[in-house]
């Protein structure tokens, strides 16, 4: 069975989706080779028309995603859970199959720190990661927030997200990890360019509106969106949901401005935490569904002819 997930071409490393052979070569230990004849679509926004076709392909806990069509799903396909009830309702699946991220699973296997050394970091999507590069070292430290870059190896990320009593997120990935770690986080936008649906997926399976904080963004980072109309709206976004943040910022110098909207979303923003018996829940939930998926292994069902 080969195991499916997202690669950023010239060897980019991104948390969310290398938390899979992380997660999965541990918990399915020799499941795993290079024969396509039989495909596991794992952790990530997956589920579009550039899922490969396999002769068996089984989903777990992956999100519906990115790109611009939805994969064909027929009798080959065994969906064992997917990320939340907007992913189930857009394949036409059963509500029953929407439990949460996989990634949840974390809490199975990474021994959290005990000691906090950081009250805020900030994590960027991988995209603005990418994009801003430096440049937000230098905001998180005028910020006087930790950084944690998505492009770190596993371990140090993990590490990194435990230390920290409060995680500002950009990035899901992040924020789905902190919080299976029992770590509180602060949803944060920083451009037209993301994709609230797979929040709202998300955020829909672990009981919890999807309300992200706005930061007008650095333009020479990064554009603050695919069109002007969308870059617009989010300006005004901006400035509505915080005003007083916005004329704080006003004039600043694009590092400066970002920085004190971080500060001021850090100092001022209640942080969210899922309840521990919905998590807790949750991860028994996926537990069950992946012993099912170690039963189908044994008994042959992913095996094919020739």
């Amino acid at each position: 069975m080969k195991l499916y997930y997202f690669r950023f071409p010239n060897e980019i490393s991104n948390f969310g989706d290398n938390l899979n052979p992380w997660i999965w070569e541990q918990l399915l230990p020799g499941v795993f080779d290079l024969d396509k004849n039989t495909t596991f679509v794992g952790i990530g926004s997956l589920l579009n028309e550039y899922v490969p076709k396999a002769q068996k392909t089984a989903v777990f806990g992956s999100g519906v995603g990115y790109g611009k069509g939805l994969p064909k799903i027929d009798e080959s396909w065994k969906i064992y859970c997917v990320r939340g009830k907007l992913s189930a309702k857009a394949l036409g699946i059963k509500s029953e199959s929407a439990v949460t991220d996989s990634a949840v699973l974390i809490r199975r296997l990474y021994k959290q720190a005990s000691n906090k050394v950081n009250q805020f970091a900030y994590m960027p999507h991988i995209d603005h990661a990418i994009r801003g590069d430096s440049a937000w070292k230098l905001i998180c430290e005028q910020a006087r927030i930790a950084y944690i870059d998505p492009r770190w190896p596993i371990e140090q990320v993990l590490s990194a997200i435990s230390q920290t009593e409060i995680l500002l997120a950009e990035a899901m990935h992040g924020a789905i990890v902190a919080d299976a770690l029992r770590v509180p986080w602060i949803p944060i936008l920083t451009s037209a360019r993301m994709f609230p649906f797979k929040w709202q997926d998300w955020c829909s399976s672990i009981d919890i509106e999807y309300q992200p904080h706005y930061v007008m963004p650095d333009t020479k980072l990064y554009p603050p969106g695919p069109g002007v109309r969308s870059s617009l709206r989010y300006s005004i976004k901006c400035v509505q949901q915080a005003p007083q943040r916005f004329l704080k910022a006003l004039g600043k110098g694009d590092a400066k401005k970002m920085a004190i909207q971080l500060a001021d979303i850090a100092k001022t923003s209640k942080p969210i935490l899922s309840s521990e018996s919905r998590i807790e829940q949750l991860t028994v939930e996926l537990e069950e569904r992946l012993e099912q998926f170690k039963k189908d292994v044994a008994s042959g069902y992913f095996h094919h002819s020739g």
